[in-house]
């Protein structure tokens, strides 16, 4: 499913910024697009910590042939060594399954989140094992599909407005500061365009 707010955001993206609207020309049609699922996105996001898009769908591939449906239950009741067979690391899976914990006992629930800021769902997931703000932020941007999120430690992006506006990498503080500004309030959408320039596979969570 498309977010509602997409069209007018490539359209106030292109008008002000010549770089974003040579991007969006050159993945026209393409959309960030959310599963729906609130414990399988959470789980992808962790699959895809400080590894490549190709290797993260590799290892998805592997996690989704073995469990059938990545649902909490499914995946606390699969071994350790089932898990790891998949290509997940030691740490992974116990992120994993003490993700797969809190969805069965009820210290997630989803259900109240369209009534929370971005930063009150941000520190809500953080408490989390395995949970950081990078993933927190990889959720609402693919699961809940806000609008106005900027994961400025994330090397990717840095790495993609480097390349994109010949700036020099890794970003300061500044420039991450003024490419904030520049983006918002659509900063979700130019960073999926960002993150597209640099893989040929659609980043997806």
């Amino acid at each position: 499913m498309k977010p509602e707010y997409w069209n007018q955001a490539i359209k106030d993206l292109s008008r002000k910024d010549p770089v974003m609207k040579k991007l969006i020309a050159s993945y026209r049609g393409e959309t960030l697009r959310s599963r729906g699922n609130a414990f399988e996105t959470l789980a992808r996001s962790i699959v895809g910590q400080q590894i490549s898009v190709k290797a993260a769908d590799s290892v998805w591939k592997r996690v989704l042939a073995e469990c059938k449906k990545v649902t909490p239950l499914i995946v606390e009741k699969k071994t350790f060594d089932q898990l790891r067979a998949c290509g997940l690391s030691e740490r992974k899976v116990i992120y994993i399954k003490d993700l797969a914990h809190h969805f069965l006992e009820k210290k997630i629930l989803p259900h109240g989140w369209p009534h929370h800021t971005d930063e009150e769902i941000i520190d809500q997931l953080v408490a989390v094992k395995g949970i950081g703000r990078w993933t927190a932020e990889m959720f609402l941007i693919f699961h809940l599909m806000r609008p106005n999120v900027f994961p400025d430690a994330d090397l990717g992006l840095q790495k993609a407005i480097a390349l994109n506006y010949k700036v020099r990498y890794p970003l300061s503080p500044a420039n991450l500061k003024k490419f904030r500004k520049l983006y918002s309030p659509w900063a979700s959408v130019a960073v999926w365009y960002l993150w597209r320039s640099l893989d040929p596979i659609p980043v997806e969570y």
